[in-house]
């Protein structure tokens, strides 16, 4: 809409007079500064106002004389009481499910007796942006999560994807607030990198030699190899192989090594071709690095951070984390829960023995002996029956974890942590990293991975090393902590897994 175009100032009243704030950049008041009052609205009766929203259900009466509307716009979960005579406006226009409504009128106090406590009684219709209901894809009947996934483009015009898209934009405000108050930098890592942090080689690659392969089919040419058959690089868009990345870890260090404190938030990439519940190809990770912190600061911090985070949707996201009880009865208890609590530290042995006492009495699919990874299972066991609260487990077999951590004294562990919390398990991983070049230069070796990729990491330790902790968080993964919902695939806008990228 042009300058020229905007609808002209309320009658005797502009918004910036009104006591409903109005948006600087919008003509139009958010329905979540009407209804998110202590009074729920009642007090603005007699205030001249003008919404916005999407029409969630909308019903003729009176025989025709009027119609009730439902209007929501994604500010809060709640909908304002719509209002609109036959006279001002064809009600067959705005009462479909999925109409877009830009209204003017006076909020007034419900008949008594209503479960409403504020509606608006239209008095001009700017706009309508009209639905044919016999096509609209979501119905008002209930739709399943599952059903929502095949229309990824509408989705977040439902009660529970707005709620979620909502405190995941908390959660996401939230981590840049604990980190910006804790003195910490953000910093942007790079989507593509050269450099495999995780050395498990499932990384989606990124090349141009096939495009130009389909250029030069027509001269009989494909794309270049050396003379023992491997792909040759040199002619690729990087003069090299590049990936998109796993993480942003190893990158970010280098900024702990000059600014102290920073961290990285970002996308992330797996090229793992799991179809559970609990992976994504694409997925975000908050990943923190400290200098001159050793394994027991970052447990703190991970402590700390995830302490913070359900507190913020606590205090700020009320409304939608008591929807979202409708998935999961104990979703606001679970974030209280882990707000107040003190998270119980054992090491990785101390959890071993913890699980081989339990298996003798209960079954477990996964066997319990020292030196496996602990699975899902495990975690679970150990957070919501054993203790009942958020653990962290530290002090990991140094075979099942990644090169750049430090090694303990006992040379069998390292100084690793992961953060297991009850509904996902493993919230958090993280580890003091190994600053002594020749011990990190072996452990690079002793995981089969080539030198060359990581020099510019082993320099970090050669001019001016410092001892440095860090962790990554699974964003979608706190998101399900925090909401209860089973599958990742509905916490992220736009879910990409093994034979679906839509849009």
């Amino acid at each position: 809409m042009s300058l020229d175009s905007a609808p002209p100032a309320l009658d005797g009243l502009t918004l910036s007079d009104a006591a409903v704030p109005e948006l600087q950049f919008s003509q139009r008041v958010q329905i979540k500064s009407i209804l998110g009052r202590p009074d729920k609205g009642a007090g603005l009766a007699g205030q001249k106002v003008r919404i916005g929203g999407w029409v969630k259900t909308g019903r003729e009466a009176d025989k025709g004389a009027f119609a009730f509307l439902e209007v929501n716009d994604g500010s809060c979960p709640g909908n304002l009481q719509v209002l609109v005579k036959a006279h001002v406006y064809k009600l067959s226009d705005v009462v479909s499910t999925g109409s877009c409504v830009h209204l003017e009128g006076l909020l007034k106090s419900p008949p008594e007796g209503s479960k409403q406590s504020i509606e608006l009684d239209v008095e001009r219709v700017i706009d309508v942006g009209t639905v044919d209901a016999a096509k609209y894809p979501l119905p008002k009947t209930k739709l399943t999560l599952e059903f929502l996934r095949d229309v990824v483009h509408l989705r977040p015009r439902t009660n529970t994807i707005s709620a979620v898209a909502r405190i995941r934009n908390a959660l996401a405000y939230a981590t840049h607030t604990f980190f910006q108050k804790h003195g910490f930098l953000y910093v942007h890592t790079p989507i593509i990198t050269t450099s495999d942090c995780e050395g498990a080689g499932e990384m989606f690659q990124v090349t141009t030699l096939i495009n130009d392969a389909e250029k030069f089919k027509l001269g009989g040419g494909g794309i270049p190899k050396k003379a023992d058959g491997k792909i040759d690089y040199t002619d690729d868009f990087f003069a090299r192989q590049a990936f998109l990345t796993v993480s942003g870890q190893l990158q970010v260090e280098t900024y702990a090594c000059a600014l102290s404190s920073v961290y990285t938030f970002g996308p992330t990439f797996r090229a793992e071709n799991s179809h559970t519940s609990r992976h994504l190809s694409e997925f975000w990770m908050v990943e923190p690095e400290i200098a001159f912190a050793d394994i027991q600061d970052d447990m703190n911090c991970a402590e700390a951070y995830v302490k913070f985070l359900c507190q913020w949707l606590l205090d700020n996201c009320y409304d939608d984390m008591e929807f979202m009880t409708r998935y999961d009865k104990t979703a606001l208890q679970r974030l209280e829960m882990v707000a107040k609590s003190t998270f119980h530290r054992i090491t990785y042995t101390e959890a071993v023995a913890i699980l081989e006492e339990a298996a003798k009495v209960r079954k477990f699919e996964n066997k319990v002996e020292w030196g496996i990874d602990l699975a899902s299972e495990h975690e679970r066991y150990l957070t919501e029956e054993r203790f009942k609260s958020p653990v962290i487990v530290y002090n990991y077999p140094k075979a099942i974890k990644a090169f750049y951590m430090k090694v303990n004294d006992d040379n069998k562990t390292v100084a690793a942590m992961d953060v297991l919390v009850p509904k996902v398990g493993e919230l958090i991983g993280g580890s003091q990293r190994e600053e002594n070049h020749e011990v990190l230069k072996e452990r690079i070796l002793e995981m089969g991975l080539p030198i060359e990729p990581y020099q510019w990491y082993l320099d970090l330790r050669s001019y001016g090393t410092v001892k440095h902790s860090g962790f990554g968080l699974g964003f979608e993964r706190m998101i399900l902590f925090a909401t209860g919902l089973d599958n990742i695939r509905d916490v992220i806008p736009f879910p990409r897994y093994p034979g679906r990228a839509d849009l």
